[in-house]
């Protein structure tokens, strides 16, 4: 039996040696280099094809494998190359040429040839191909989208913020306080650890930086490292920093702890100036899917972050929103539902200073390619479709994580787009003549943000108050509100300039305070006013 069942597999060996043999060895190559190419090794595939060419110039099948593989290894240029001279050669040279030339054109600005061969593409699919449909169809819409933005561009200019900020590695992430003068961001240069994430994509690890804003060279100071125990040895990426600069929210994954998925932490600032070590915001906001791209409301009552968990989920990545019950707990989740959330991926959060305008990045809705900027607005408790920002804020690259400062006359936004220092950089834009936060993005009707803030202190000893301050409109409706820290007695909230309020705080044991403020315009630049309150206790 042992002998008849080793006989049985030497001459099943011995057949397929020949059958393999049988076959030229050029064949031989060309399946040696599809299992590399399969395998993800593109240079090793690439190297076999080069090889096959010097045997067989010309072969249009074997320049289209080539482009392939440049396009894999994102060398687009000699991907566009090869591409284009395999079809001169044989316009079927592979069933799929017009979708890789398609892709091609359109990443190197080319709308119109680009939907030349996507269409092309689309009208040969066959029946066995019909799952490529549905890819196509966004193709087709993310061009032809392209075609109606860039023929209409928005009036703003777009800058590259400077050397200071960007680098020749990734750069991303901006998040500016209300007041425009402190920016935080995250960098992939070598920073906090020199070392290399091996089992990632091989960049240096994240780490988070600051910049501080000269009012006298009206430019930005050199990036640090944020000062305290923020950044470790391993990733650490910033989402936002709140309004008033006193709390930056981190994301960190860690690989063998609680945060597999992926979670958020947040760092407050101490006295010293120096931020404290992450803590993590626990349950139910963070669970054991990803959570990340946090911000909170201009008032600190809401926060806005993007979560992976499949209940209740519409996507990939979904906008949550949580309401805060006390200093340390945060209500149930809630989905923002599906006129927001898409079956694709959505992130790159920031609620503007009006606490209502909420902008997004996403891959989803109807992106010009890429990542795109949109807004959405809450209306009486119901969030609005997300409208495109346009062009050139928005590019055939990926666009995402808009910040804009108080008075809304300026973003900060990362992409990827050609012309930048490294792989992302960090742009700023101008809009002073595109008003962003307007239901049409045209007319300019509402009045520009204000920062109102100051300390709350018992006037006996001097210590600093928890207390609630709130404000009215001149009708007595109130238009927000919020609580000053027990640590420090300092409050800030966000309000509309050139207007006047009736500001009350009534805390237990102390004398109300009812007053009102008017908060004036500034002539040039955000709009800044400083009270302070001093609570006296009641007579007794």
């Amino acid at each position: 039996m042992y002998l008849s069942v080793l006989l049985m597999f030497s001459i099943t060996t011995v057949s397929a040696q020949k059958s393999i043999i049988e076959k030229s060895e050029d064949q031989v190559k060309m399946f040696n280099a599809q299992q590399r190419f399969y395998a993800g090794d593109y240079q090793g595939a690439l190297n076999v094809y080069n090889d096959l060419l010097k045997t067989i110039p010309n072969d249009a099948n074997i320049l289209f494998h080539i482009a392939e593989c440049y396009f894999s290894m994102n060398q687009f240029v000699q991907a566009l190359d090869n591409a284009k001279k395999a079809k001169s050669i044989d316009p079927k040279a592979n069933e799929d040429i017009s979708l890789l030339l398609g892709k091609l054109y359109f990443m190197d600005g080319n709308v119109d040839s680009a939907l030349i061969e996507f269409t092309a593409f689309k009208a040969a699919i066959g029946e066995g191909k019909k799952a490529n449909e549905s890819d196509i169809n966004v193709f087709l819409s993310q061009v032809n989208q392209a075609k109606v933005l860039m023929a209409k561009p928005v009036n703003v200019k777009i800058d590259n913020v400077s050397e200071v900020i960007n680098s020749e590695y990734d750069d991303k992430n901006p998040s500016i306080t209300a007041d425009g003068r402190t920016l935080i961001f995250t960098s992939r240069r070598p920073g906090k650890s020199s070392a290399l994430d091996i089992e990632g994509d091989k960049k240096y690890y994240e780490d988070i930086y600051i910049s501080r804003w000269d009012s006298v060279k009206k430019t930005w100071a050199d990036a640090e490292l944020v000062a305290g125990a923020i950044n470790t040895e391993g990733h650490d990426a910033c989402t936002s920093i709140s309004p008033d600069g006193k709390a930056i929210f981190v994301y960190r994954n860690d690989t063998e702890g609680e945060s597999r998925g992926g979670d958020i932490y947040f760092s407050k600032l101490s006295s010293s100036g120096k931020w404290g070590s992450p803590v993590t915001i626990g349950k139910p906001i963070n669970t054991t899917f990803f959570e990340g791209g946090a911000c909170i409301s201009p008032d600190g009552s809401m926060l806005y972050f993007v979560s992976e968990r499949p209940e209740g989920g519409f996507g990939h990545a979904d906008i949550y929103v949580s309401k805060r019950k006390s200093r340390t707990e945060w209500d149930i989740p809630v989905n923002l539902g599906p006129d927001v959330n898409t079956t694709e991926d959505e992130g790159g959060i920031f609620l503007a200073p009006d606490g209502k305008t909420l902008f997004l990045s996403s891959n989803g809705y109807n992106s010009m390619g890429g990542y795109d900027i949109f807004k959405t607005v809450n209306e009486n408790g119901k969030w609005s479709k997300p409208v495109n920002l346009g062009y050139p804020i928005n590019t055939l690259d990926n666009d995402m994580s808009l910040t804009l400062s108080v008075d809304a006359q300026a973003g900060y936004f990362t992409s990827d787009r050609k012309g930048g220092k490294g792989d992302l950089d960090i742009y700023k834009v101008d809009l002073s003549n595109y008003p962003v936060l307007e239901k049409d993005m045209k007319a300019k009707v509402i009045d520009s943000m204000a920062i109102l803030k100051g300390t709350i202190f018992n006037a006996t000893d001097g210590s600093a108050m928890e207390a609630e301050i709130v404000f009215y409109d001149q009708n007595g409706t109130k238009i927000g509100g919020t609580t000053s820290n027990s640590g420090s007695g300092d409050y800030f909230i966000t309000l509309l300039a050139g207007k006047t309020y009736q500001v009350k705080i009534e805390l237990e044991g102390y004398k109300p305070v009812d007053e009102k403020v008017e908060v004036k315009a500034a002539k040039d630049g955000p709009t800044v006013l400083v009270k302070h309150y001093l609570l006296y206790k009641k007579d007794i």
